[in-house]
């Protein structure tokens, strides 16, 4: 299920003009991100529907048969019929019933709440303090704005940084940094994140990071995207920006084909 954390964090690198604080290469980035796929074990293909067994990430594996008539089995907390899913999002109805499996193990009421998903995202960095940017993530996630994430809203964001669009994967980005959705992204929005992320990677990364990184990364972001000067980025701007840069353009490809 926490693919979509990983893919979150890894996707920053689609925003920075400069270079990010760390930057795998394309085919890193795929092996990191199918070890957290629910769908995904060590050694099988990477097409979910040729995927028979799945485990959640090296926890002990759940293994179940997949068949054309499965259907999604009842929580304390049902998704929209798989049906309606397949159309709102860029997955098939084999894929969706396994990616639900792996969300009910880690989630069997059907949602999560900000503490738990902090906690789980705090595996990903325990050499940093992950909660501010978990929030931050979890507040783009949360798209009815009532505390919680359902499967809908995960399989809704999951199929975008996945399959979506140039342009529906920046929209996505850009709400993911507009903190208080007001359609702009300021330079003390852009501040909070960047600390967040780097208090999220700690101190043992390599190179090591400078101590003013976090700031020279701000300013990188608003010399090439703030166009007018007015001290905010908007969302044309970011899309314009983003659109005519070839490395930002390049990583918005990294994901492709994952599954």
């Amino acid at each position: 299920m926490w693919a979509t954390l990983s893919a979150a964090n890894l996707c920053c690198d689609w925003l920075f003009p400069g270079n990010p604080p760390s930057k795998p290469n394309k085919k890193t980035i795929k092996q990191r991100f199918l070890k957290l796929l629910p769908c995904c074990r060590s050694g099988s293909s990477s097409s979910i529907t040729q995927s028979k067994t799945f485990s959640i990430f090296s926890r002990q594996g759940i293994s179940c048969n997949i068949s054309d008539d499965d259907e999604l089995s009842t929580v304390r907390y049902r998704p929209e019929r798989i049906d309606r899913l397949v159309q709102q999002t860029n997955f098939t109805k084999k894929e969706l019933q396994v990616l639900y499996r792996g969300f009910k193990n880690e989630c069997p009421s059907g949602v999560v709440n900000e503490e738990t998903f902090k906690s789980i995202y705090s595996q990903f960095f325990p050499h940093g303090d992950s909660s501010m940017y978990a929030h931050f993530l979890f507040e783009a996630f949360d798209t009815h704005n009532n505390g919680s994430v359902s499967f809908e809203d995960f399989i809704v964001s999951l199929s975008i940084i996945l399959r979506g669009s140039i342009t529906d994967k920046l929209n996505w980005a850009f709400n993911l940094y507009d903190l208080n959705k007001d359609g702009c992204i300021t330079r003390e929005e852009m501040t909070d994140i960047m600390g967040s992320i780097y208090d999220m990677m700690g101190k043992y990364t390599y190179p090591c990071m400078k101590d003013n990184a976090s700031k020279e990364h701000v300013d990188n972001f608003f010399q090439k995207m703030d166009k007018n000067k007015d001290g905010v980025v908007t969302i044309e701007e970011f899309l314009d920006t983003c659109q005519k840069d070839e490395s930002i353009m390049q990583s918005m490809h990294m994901f492709d084909n994952v599954i």
